[in-house]
């Protein structure tokens, strides 16, 4: 399938629409910190919190202002853009959706709250227009035209790996932080309230966390099955990778923990070490899935793995199934090979909500 013109204009403007809001909330940031040095500090954890004012954003919009301006290119020109709408939509719905009740208790002043929860309205319309506009506007492949395709065999089964390890990987760091953070900072962690003070815009930590978690397991599954949406949820899963590895290894240079390395203990390095491979997974996975997709060949698209599809099933193409060991074939029809057989010749960082987390607790505001 792929969409219409005229879908394709509307979910290119969509996109553009949380893009200028982000953007809009990010200048009023560097305005109220005197410069982009102090935002980036917040982003990265590197800040002094007690001496600066805090941002209204994290890394996590950082992410998404990236998605939101590749999506737009792709609404307007990707075959695949009935995918990347609704996986934008969905993405976008997912990570804005405590905003609804986290900004009334939002340690910030009545007016920019009153901003903030518009905001979140507006965006999370957005996201639900472009489920809507991505599925709606779908219409058959014109003869002899290009059609959407996942990535490739060697490709799909790389991204299952990266994701599947990046997945559990930070999925048992937050894990772990419990048994680290003070009790009292959950369920607060999770689905944001005192004591834990977030930025207006942004989700709690252990949500965001959540939520990209499950963008990686489901795009790393798509991405080795040879799904169409995996492509543009596993480079938003890449993103959210990168984003971490780039955050965590600014931090530990900051506080010169790379230079200590041998000094600190195991949990602390196996941390500086999370985010090293979150560095290199990250771009790896965007260049895979960021290439062209490709059909799978013939039997490959009924499973993951390339194997025929289910007994008696016509294969693409119109080439009947392999034959059943046991059974003669059919009239007219060659002996096949065996069944299965081929034929004879893939500690979150402030404010963020994702990757490991640092090496100390968050501070109190």
């Amino acid at each position: 399938m792929t969409l219409t013109r005229g879908a394709r204009i509307t979910g290119a403007a969509l996109c553009a629409l949380p893009a200028l809001l982000i953007i809009a909330w990010i200048v009023r940031d560097v305005r109220a910190a005197d410069g982009l040095e102090p935002v980036w500090h917040f982003w990265s954890g590197t800040a002094n919190f007690q001496d600066m004012v805090q941002p209204t954003t994290a890394a996590t919009s950082a992410v998404l202002l990236v998605a939101y301006a590749a999506a737009v290119v792709a609404a307007l020109r990707s075959t695949a853009a009935s995918s990347v709408l609704v996986v934008t939509g969905v993405v976008t719905v997912a990570l804005r959706l405590p905003g609804v009740w986290t900004i009334a208790d939002a340690a910030a002043p009545e007016e920019l709250r009153d901003r903030a929860l518009l905001t979140t309205y507006a965006v999370l319309a957005v996201g639900i227009a472009l489920i809507v506009v991505g599925a709606a506007g779908r219409r058959p492949v014109p003869e002899g035209a290009e059609r959407p395709a996942g990535p490739g065999r060697g490709a799909g089964v790389a991204v299952f790996l990266l994701l599947g390890f990046q997945g559990a990987l930070f999925a048992a760091w937050e894990i772990r932080q419990t048994f680290v953070y003070p009790s009292d900072l959950y369920p607060a962690w999770f689905i944001g309230g005192r004591p834990l003070n977030l930025p207006v815009t942004e989700g709690p930590p252990g949500w965001v966390t959540a939520a990209t978690v499950l963008v990686f397991l489901v795009a790393a599954v798509g991405a080795v099955a040879g799904a169409v949406h995996a492509r543009p949820l596993g480079l938003f899963a890449g993103g959210f990778v990168l984003c971490s590895g780039v955050l965590g290894v600014a931090r530990a240079i900051h506080f010169e923990m790379y230079e200590r390395f041998p000094d600190l203990g195991l949990e602390e390095q196996l941390n500086l070490l999370s985010f090293v491979s979150s560095l290199l997974v990250g771009p790896v996975v965007i260049v895979l899935l960021a290439r062209k997709g490709v059909h799978r060949a013939a039997g490959g698209p009924s499973g993951p793995w390339g194997g025929a599809g289910p007994r008696g099933v016509q294969q693409p193409g119109g080439h009947p199934a392999p034959g059943i060991p046991g059974q003669p074939p059919a009239p007219g029809q060659s002996a096949a090979p065996g069944f299965g057989a081929p034929p004879g010749g893939f500690g979150p960082p402030q404010g963020g909500g994702f990757g490991p987390p640092p090496s100390s607790p968050p501070p109190r505001w």
